[in-house]
């Protein structure tokens, strides 16, 4: 791909990304496809799932993949089928669906708290060929989980602020870490999730910083006659520094990474990766213009509950026509501005938009159009989105 292609060339968060053309998404008979469509090309799927297979030196068993991303059965299955059948979720319907594909070893990777503790475990009984557990912070929340053979990693704060215990607290995991013990419990090992560090300037030193300070919690564990099995850094942001941090190497620890983002790969991730990776879009939404409200603008069918707004506006890059820039939209209204000397998209025409942030945008569908060689194969739900009934028929 020519990276000079004014059709191929956008940018993201000021960052040039050449992404494919529309030609890679168009689908035959387009004129029957009622949009706003998400459409997964498991072509594409399974290149990115090779290309990051690859970059851990051909050891799948390196990756635990986050399905928040996926959602979608067969793409989970796809992941197993090439080797990557340890995952990790945020909710027990990812983890029911996690399991229903075939997943050995599944990581529920948020608090679990309340109700939801008992129906982790009872999904972890009904799918008992999968090993599951779960995050703990405090030695209160060991207790909940006594005898239901969901295993307990420790959630260790690299910084984010968001859930956990902070990285320099080493007694405080200690003593979660000896509880899980004492509770007759399989202790998992560490789980660190450090999506703060963020791109710019020295963030490849930053994220060593936190794995340093990691190494030393692991030393302190193992002194104190806590074995480790299992370290995870690294969503999608941070990858490449774990890849690039040479004292995971050798330890008596598995070290694993756990982006998911990259089973897709948005908008951002091609910005933020480095493109020799060959990593592409495998998930858009197509979309159409259904009005010419004004001189230099058009309207798509694409609001924020179609592509998701949460990494900000533009929601996405459109493919083949990075001319077209796409505005803050409305629920179910993308405005999109048409620069001055170029011809705005008839009304009908369909444009397939790439996601800034495609796991949310995943969740906003029901039903996904798989699509090889240009033709819609099959329409599969979106298993995974959402939540499960409040209450369930038994209670």
């Amino acid at each position: 791909m020519n990276a000079m292609d004014a059709t191929k060339t956008h940018v993201i968060d000021g960052t040039p990304v050449v992404l494919p053309g529309d030609e890679a998404y168009r689908v035959g008979r387009e004129d029957e496809l009622l949009t706003p469509a998400l459409l997964v090309f498991p072509e594409i799927v399974d290149a990115n799932i090779r290309a990051i297979v690859g970059l851990l030196g051909g050891d799948a068993g390196r990756w635990r993949a986050h399905v928040k991303s996926a959602k979608i059965a067969s793409v989970m299955r796809q992941l197993v089928e090439a080797g990557v059948s340890n995952l990790k979720c945020a909710t027990p319907l990812e983890l029911r669906v996690a399991c229903d594909a075939g997943a050995s070893d599944v990581l529920v990777a948020y608090p679990v708290v309340g109700p939801a503790v008992a129906r982790v475990a009872e999904i972890a009984r009904a799918h008992r060929a999968t090993r599951v557990s779960a995050l703990v912070e405090a030695e209160p929340a060991v207790a909940a989980w006594r005898g239901t053979g969901v295993g307990l990693f420790v959630d260790v704060n690299p910084g984010m602020d968001r859930t956990g215990i902070a990285d320099t607290a080493v007694e405080a995991i200690a003593s979660v870490a000896r509880a899980i013990a004492r509770a007759g419990i399989r202790f998992g090992g560490l789980h660190y999730y450090d999506g703060q560090v963020g791109t710019g300037p020295g963030w490849e030193a930053r994220a060593h910083a936190g794995y340093d300070r990691l190494i030393e919690v692991v030393a302190a564990l193992e002194k104190a006659g806590l074995a480790v099995p299992e370290v995870i850094t690294a969503g999608t942001p941070a990858f490449a520094a774990s890849l690039s941090y040479p004292r995971f190497a050798g330890r008596r620890f598995l070290h694993r990474v756990s982006p998911g983002t990259v089973v897709y790969c948005d908008a951002t991730s091609a910005a933020q990766l480095p493109p020799e990776w060959g990593l592409r879009p495998a998930a858009v939404v197509a979309s159409r213009v259904i009005s010419h409200p004004a001189p230099g603008r058009v309207t798509l069918d694409a609001g924020h509950k179609s592509v998701s707004a949460d990494a900000g506006v533009p929601t996405c890059a459109i493919a083949g026509v990075p001319w077209l820039t796409p505005l803050k939209p409305s629920e179910e209204h993308l405005p999109v501005a048409v620069p001055e000397g170029r011809d705005a998209p008839p009304v009908g025409r369909v444009l397939y938009l790439v996601p800034r942030h495609v796991c949310p945008t995943v969740n906003n569908f029901d039903h996904a159009a798989i699509v090889r060689e240009g033709r819609i194969e099959a329409v599969e739900a979106v298993a995974a989105r959402g939540r499960e009934r409040p209450l369930t028929a038994a209670r």
